[in-house]
């Protein structure tokens, strides 16, 4: 961002999410006004620096921000509300009458509690889908966090104060025709479409949408086969919801499928083909029980597969740490292959692969021109009592298998500090908490 003075963070180790995944030892990492990276390797490999540029010693590790790939985070204010019931009933008989409750400042500052949780957690970018947006980009640029903001687009009765699903994507359209695809300092904020899933959308609000997003080049984040028998007629009529979204050419755009656990063979292909990326949410399908999805053959064809918390009332939290986790857990016993997602990979699908699902590559990874969205990880923690100078497959097993959220201690977005020493900088953490909770109190049944 210009006016912000250039930045050279140093640590002794650095993981920079290239593709291989690669350790850099004696790290640097150079940020320039804008907030853009401008270097990251060895330090003896470092450019010059100018006088004017800010030095810190960082006594850990170095990594780019986490990118949860799929969330609806302003649900922090649901959180724990029908928790033992399968999705379908969840949503219809719990979620649904509730959200209908909410108002603008209920929905800002659900938000604002979800990005000081996900800063916390090292999470920087975040998919959001929900509503209304305009709370949503705000809490988001007063936290400091990134956004890929889908506002939802629904025709379910419990929520018809919303207005029609024509009107929700005239309101959408409108907003990138006037603001653009991404505003905001360090083009915090992207806009883009959110239709919940085809089975509370009919098929002309699904090609609509379609159309909208392409005219723009703008991002479309639908569900996609999360349970077993949420799409019955859509599976009767197209042969499945991938096939559906194909024949009316929204796979033709920018689309990002959310959870896709339910998919065959001839979906996982079409997929592939259209470049379709998916948000793998392993926690939040767990705890529905609505099934684990094929990560391995999806990567395997060729997918962008991110990895999602799911909304903070399903999960129950929007810790990215827990889902690289569970993903390589869930796919190791899914096949039987203690060896079919290794650590490298796990750890570049919640920041490169994430990037890579929402069709984005500027985000994701410690590399030249991409924003400057930083973790630094401290490793005074016995998650890293082998320390940094075991070999490099064994500190990224610490990395992901150990260490998780508790071992972030700042985070910076286009290259500005938003969280230092685990506690946010442009709010107060403890207000943000209190007003969360006075706005739920409104919500119970």
């Amino acid at each position: 961002m210009r006016g912000m003075s250039a930045l050279r963070l140093h640590a002794p180790l650095a993981l920079p999410c290239d593709d291989t995944c690669s350790v850099i030892r004696d790290a640097v990492l150079d940020i320039d006004t804008d907030g853009r990276i401008l270097f990251c390797g060895p330090r003896d490999e470092a450019p010059p620096r100018p006088n004017t540029t800010r030095v810190r010693e960082c006594g850990g590790i170095l990594m780019p921000g986490l990118v949860n790939a799929h969330a609806h985070s302003p649900m922090t204010l649901l959180r724990g509300m029908g928790g033992d019931l399968p999705l379908m009933r969840w949503l219809q008989e719990v979620i649904w009458p509730a959200e209908a409750k909410l108002r603008h400042a209920d929905v800002r500052v659900g938000m604002e509690l979800g990005c000081v949780e996900m800063l916390r957690a090292g999470v920087t970018t975040s998919a959001e889908m929900y509503f209304p947006g305009e709370a949503i980009a705000e809490a988001a640029l007063s936290v400091g966090s990134r956004i890929v903001l889908t506002p939802g687009v629904l025709d379910v009765p419990d929520l018809a104060g919303l207005g029609t699903w024509q009107d929700m994507i005239a309101g959408i359209s409108r907003w990138i025709d006037a603001d653009g695809l991404r505003f905001g300092a360090g083009d915090r904020v992207e806009l883009g479409y959110g239709p919940h899933s085809a089975y509370v959308l009919p098929t002309e609000a699904l090609g609509a949408v379609g159309e909208a997003a392409q005219a723009r080049g703008a991002l479309v984040q639908v569900h996609v086969a999360e349970s077993p028998g949420e799409d019955t007629a859509q599976r009767e009529q197209f042969g499945s919801v991938p096939k559906l979204l194909d024949k009316l050419g929204v796979l033709d755009g920018r689309v990002l499928a959310a959870h896709a656990v339910h998919l065959s063979d001839d979906d996982i292909a079409l997929f592939a083909r259209r470049g379709t990326g998916v948000a793998h949410c392993p926690g939040s399908n767990a705890k529905l029980a609505s099934g684990t999805a094929r990560l391995v053959d999806m990567l395997a064809a060729g997918i962008p597969v991110g990895l999602g918390t799911d909304g903070p009332s399903s999960n129950d939290d929007l810790d990215l740490w827990e889902e690289v986790q569970l993903a390589g857990m869930f796919a190791r016993m899914s096949t039987q292959d203690a060896t079919a997602l290794p650590a490298p990979r796990a750890l570049l699908a919640a920041t490169r692969g994430g990037a890579e699902a929402l069709h984005r590559d500027d985000i994701g990874a410690l590399e030249a021109g991409r924003w400057a969205d930083v973790v630094h990880l401290d490793v005074d923690n016995p998650a890293f009592a082998t320390g940094l100078d075991a070999p490099d497959d064994q500190v990224i097993a610490n990395v992901v298998w150990a260490a998780g959220s508790r071992c972030v201690r700042d985070v910076w977005v286009a290259g500005e500090e938003v969280l230092h020493e685990a506690e946010p900088g442009r709010v107060d953490r403890r207000s943000v908490q209190a007003a969360a909770r006075t706005a739920a109190s409104r919500l119970r049944p």
